[in-house]
């Protein structure tokens, strides 16, 4: 969503493919492009023999029989979710049918902050509102198997219960949604919430991991690199919506139409969800008014 950052948009990846992508970490890409998925959502298989599965993709049984194949003769013990949307989770079904692997996560999925009076969640059919993790990770904790061990770092933001996954000794991080290699990061309330993304991202930058795996898009190299440019991006938009605001007041659509130029039809409902997550945090800040709690109908005043 936007060309402000190097974004690495190539990605040769082959859906269905097992590919090693690190040591120990093997990738098979899910058959589900679209303007939010780039390429598709990527699975991530870690160890051998007794293995992992981070993020299983989406509801679709090409991509269940390529992930079962990749792992035959092997045992799955652990499925792992960095979140509850639909294009990670939506394989989990079947594929703990076919494995009998319990789950983990850092939760259910649930929006982060409470609806508002007669507020309706516009993603609300991205998510799987019915899953529940055998296992609860808490930040920093860890889940060991074979020959590996993941410790799981909170990082809500993107969704409420997102985490990411630090595989240990080795300078990997699974960065799910959070940090991807292809865009920028959809934060759409009331899911998702742009205070809670902006720590996420310092917490990571606090971290030692530099190689970063992540939901969507192709290896990152220099992940603390990323999340620096993806942090001075934030802080870039947010001034910019000030000063779009500073002409008089306005909505989200007309501010998208000055923040965003030239950005594609189809994610300009998304990025006003993302102006919103910004809108909210200026208005919490004093920088912004509206009347009542920030909504997607508002109109917005620089204070």
């Amino acid at each position: 969503m936007t060309d402000e950052i190097a974004f690495n948009r190539r990605f040769d990846a082959i859906p269905g493919l097992a590919e090693p992508v690190a040591e120990r970490v093997r990738r098979v890409l899910a058959p589900n492009p679209g303007p939010f998925t780039f390429t598709g959502t990527c699975s991530y298989i870690v160890g051998a023999g007794d293995v992992a599965v981070i993020d299983p993709g989406p509801d679709d049984a090409r991509h269940v029989a390529a992930l079962l194949d990749a792992v035959r003769g092997e045992r799955v013990t652990h499925i792992i979710l960095t979140h509850a949307h639909r294009d990670h989770v939506g394989a989990l079904a079947a594929l703990q049918a076919a494995t009998g692997a319990p789950t983990y996560a850092q939760g259910p999925h649930r929006p982060a902050r409470p609806l508002h009076l007669g507020e309706a969640n516009p993603l609300d059919a991205s998510s799987d509102h019915a899953f529940q993790p055998d296992v609860i990770v808490p930040d920093g904790g860890r889940v060991k198997g074979r020959g590996w061990e993941l410790v799981g770092i909170a990082t809500p933001g993107h969704a409420a219960n997102h985490m990411a996954f630090a595989l240990a000794g080795s300078g990997f991080l699974f960065s799910g949604d959070h940090v991807m290699g292809w865009s920028t990061t959809i934060v759409a309330p009331p899911d998702g919430a742009m205070s809670d993304y902006m720590a996420s991202l310092d917490k990571l930058l606090a971290r030692p991991e530099r190689l970063y795996l992540p939901g969507h898009g192709d290896v990152v190299s220099d992940g603390p690199a990323l999340v620096r440019a993806l942090i001075g991006h934030r802080e870039a938009r947010e001034r910019a919506i000030v000063e779009a605001l500073k002409v008089g007041p306005l909505a989200i659509p007309e501010i998208v139409e000055r923040v965003y130029v030239g950005l594609d039809p189809r994610l300009k409902p998304a990025a006003g969800l993302s102006v919103l997550a910004h809108l909210e945090e200026l208005v919490a800040r004093g920088r912004v008014t509206t009347d009542g709690a920030p909504a997607i109908g508002g109109i917005y005043r620089a204070k």
